[in-house]
């Protein structure tokens, strides 16, 4: 459909002329030169998740027959307040797929920048053959509800169970339950890390507070 802007019209039998849209309305195509969208390239479609990618990226840490496995993951959503409930892509391509699947228990490891190069190497190492917590330094530690471990040097650790599997077969999507969480005290403004993908993170900077009256369910 073609938009106009500033075109004038006549309608009716009595000539009555109108403008269809206010002149603040789009432009035509063919005056695109004119657009800030004559500036901009089409981006690859694979790799447009860097575009909404905005949650930390989580160490996912699962346990079977006494072995424990640390995945990085940045597929994640919030999907509920109050049980928290977090909803997560995992490919059935990954070793903690199977894992996850099997056990229905994981914990949501969230590491801050100083563990960005671990948390690199944990992506490109499989589970299969590598011990992740002896290969890469990191210390696993009991949780209180779930047989996966929490991973000490991570700022937030959640323990999770599976509640839901119906998306899994066609989105490999789990929907969590956290049935436990525990934060460091100490780290008062945590760095945590942001996949763009591509190997490139992003660190949060500056932090503003505006006034909001509403900024959870908590306030209504």
């Amino acid at each position: 459909m073609t938009v106009y802007r500033n075109r004038r019209f006549t309608s009716g039998r009595f000539g009555q002329s109108f403008h269809p849209f206010p002149p603040s309305g789009g432009i035509r195509r063919d005056e695109k030169e004119n657009c800030d969208m004559a500036k901009k390239r089409a981006f690859p479609l694979a790799q447009a998740y860097g575009l909404l990618e905005s949650g930390p990226v989580v160490l996912v840490t699962t346990a079977r027959a006494g072995r424990a496995n640390i995945m990085p993951m940045s597929w994640h959503t919030m999907m509920e307040f109050v049980p928290p409930l977090v909803g997560c892509v995992v490919s059935n391509q990954n070793y903690t797929f199977e894992i996850l699947r099997a056990t229905g228990e994981c914990v949501l490891n969230v590491p801050t920048m100083e563990l960005a190069k671990k948390v690199v190497a944990c992506g490109n190492a499989s589970g299969q053959h590598v011990d992740k917590f002896k290969a890469f330094g990191l210390t696993p530690v009991a949780a209180s509800v779930v047989e996966a471990p929490l991973i000490a040097e991570c700022y937030a650790n959640l323990e999770c169970k599976v509640v839901d599997q119906k998306l899994v077969a066609q989105y490999n999507f789990f929907v969590l339950e956290v049935v436990k969480a525990w934060i460091d005290p100490l780290r008062k403004r945590p760095r945590t890390i942001h996949h763009r993908g591509e190997g490139i993170f992003v660190i949060p900077g500056r932090t503003i507070k505006l006034p909001s009256p509403k900024t959870s369910f908590l306030t209504t």
